[in-house]
């Protein structure tokens, strides 16, 4: 596992603790109480650091069936999925969270004016038929006539953005959980607090447009996608991010860039199928990911000006960790694959890409001017060596993968009534 930018303070690992604490003692702690199964755990403690809890190292374990789950859950129906990593927490040393409150009038004057009022934002019923009106049923006619051209692949990447986009709870949740920057009472009048809460308000607009969208067009199954959703928020998701906002703030980043490539490329193919309408609704959709990734991509910059050190430490702590995407858990109640063949069929069709992966990472090097970080400790400049290089080594993987013959792949999808589609 990668190192965490300045192993000081509380983190967890999956490996022994590290050299710099082999003097300190061990302590393992029973298996902690309640439904899920979780490993014994240690915790160093540091006779350098007084006592103080160095670091800790849990392992768990999710439960796959309702029998694991804990006392009174009857419902065979609940999916817990399994993570395959341990998860880590608190990674920030505590000292980093006074850095994070000195920036707020910073975040007041350079991140709050990417957000928009609600008076000015464009909200989903101005792209939808009005149910007032006297010609609403015609309206929804013209709608479903335009999107029964629409490819089932382009629709179970609709289908997969869209689900993804309803999992909003899940992505406010992880960014009330880095330290420094959440929001504490739910109200806090903090810029970090505001911002979370109106980009979220912001990014609302988007599950709730294109539910409805595709509710109206009759070709997808609504009940089955709405059990995704619900499965899907039950889940949550781990990114990895150890309540680190150097980690966070990376993290939200690199996939403000990644929707924005991937509705931006379904409205693009929308307008070719002939759906001018939907390629608004993608193009509008898409607009609103790139601002917050101005925002977000402005917030890593800043901790670059600051503490180079430990921001490069943590790019290079994520990309060896691989960004996962938001919606890595889904699952539609039957098909433990699915987000494994959505993202095939993505991929496929060129709605997100492994090079898309790349140019990613590619283009927030260039913005955050990580090529020209100077006076960097030597891990440091390893970490810079090794994230300046990871594009071209991802693209040599792909072009290497796609010259490997593969006989084609069908998959079906409950999301459109169980009808197969091509997966490569």
């Amino acid at each position: 596992m990668a190192m965490a930018p300045r192993c000081t303070g509380v983190v967890a690992s999956s490996v022994p603790c590290p050299a710099v604490d082999r003097m300190a003692s061990s302590l393992t702690v029973p298996r902690a109480l309640g439904s899920l199964q979780m490993s014994p755990s240690k915790l160093w403690i540091s006779p350098r650091a007084s006592g103080r809890l160095a670091r800790v190292v849990m392992t768990t374990t999710l439960p796959m069936h309702d029998r694991d789950v804990g006392i009174g859950v009857q419902d065979k129906g609940l999916y817990v999925p399994q993570e395959l990593h341990t998860q880590v927490t608190h990674s920030m040393p505590l000292e980093k969270i006074e850095l994070f409150k000195s920036l707020e009038s910073w975040a007041e004057d350079n991140i709050l004016p990417y957000l928009k009022s609600v008076e000015k934002s464009w909200q989903p019923q101005e792209f939808l038929p009005e149910p007032s009106s006297d010609g609403f049923l015609d309206e929804v006619k013209e709608l479903r006539a335009r999107a029964a051209e629409l490819p089932d692949d382009y629709l179970v990447c609709l289908v997969g953005d869209m689900i993804t986009e309803e999992a909003l709870p899940t992505y406010q949740t992880m960014l009330n959980t880095l330290d420094g920057v959440r929001d504490e009472t739910g109200a806090s009048l903090t810029s970090w607090a505001r911002w979370t809460r109106a980009w979220t308000a912001e990014e609302n607009r988007h599950g709730d447009l294109l539910n409805k969208y595709l509710y109206l067009t009759g070709r997808v199954d609504m009940r089955v996608i709405e059990k995704t959703i619900q499965y899907l928020i039950g889940s949550g998701m781990d990114p990895q991010t150890e309540n680190n906002p150097y980690l966070g703030f990376i993290y939200t980043s690199f996939q403000e860039r990644a929707t924005f490539i991937s509705h931006g490329n379904t409205a693009r193919q929308a307008k070719d199928f002939g759906d001018v309408k939907l390629a608004q609704i993608c193009g509008t959709i898409a607009a609103d990911e790139r601002r917050h990734e101005n925002a977000y991509t402005k917030i890593v910059e800043k901790l670059f000006e600051i503490d180079p050190d430990c921001t490069v430490l943590a790019l290079e702590d994520m990309m060896r960790k691989k960004i996962s995407m938001p919606a890595h858990l889904m699952y539609d109640g039957r098909d433990k694959e699915i987000f494994e063949k959505f993202s095939l069929v993505a991929q496929r069709t060129g709605v997100y890409t492994a090079r898309d992966y790349a140019d990613i990472l590619e283009h927030l090097i260039k913005r955050w001017n990580v090529d020209k970080l100077s006076g960097l400790s030597s891990r440091g400049q390893q970490a810079q060596d090794y994230v300046c290089g990871l594009a071209n080594r991802i693209r040599k993987l792909e072009e290497r993968a796609s010259r490997v013959k593969k006989g084609p792949m069908l998959g079906t999808f409950s999301w459109i009534f169980n009808r197969e589609v091509a997966l490569r």
